[in-house]
């Protein structure tokens, strides 16, 4: 099982096109490994998924070319075309 998950990750990963989509994938491959490791149950490897999917995909839409990361006046950061 540990040998197909990390052939699936690899192979999604080489599928993805953008940042965002490379990141998403990574993070929610790793979130699940990491969830599922730590809980040995289903719902921690979901959860892990889902946290490591959102987290990766914010990442990876921050390092896309063109775009770059800018805070607001109160502090909030935002992601706008450079």
């Amino acid at each position: 099982m540990k040998k197909f998950l990390l052939v699936a990750s690899v192979i999604l990963t080489l599928a993805a096109c953008t940042q965002t989509e490379r990141g998403a994938t990574i993070g929610a491959v790793s979130g699940g490994i990491i969830g599922g490791a730590i809980s040995n149950d289903v719902r921690g490897a979901a959860v892990g998924a889902a946290v490591g999917g959102v987290a990766g995909a914010l990442i990876g839409r921050a390092n896309e070319p063109g775009y770059c990361v800018y805070r607001d006046r109160y502090g909030r950061r935002y992601t706008a075309r450079c």
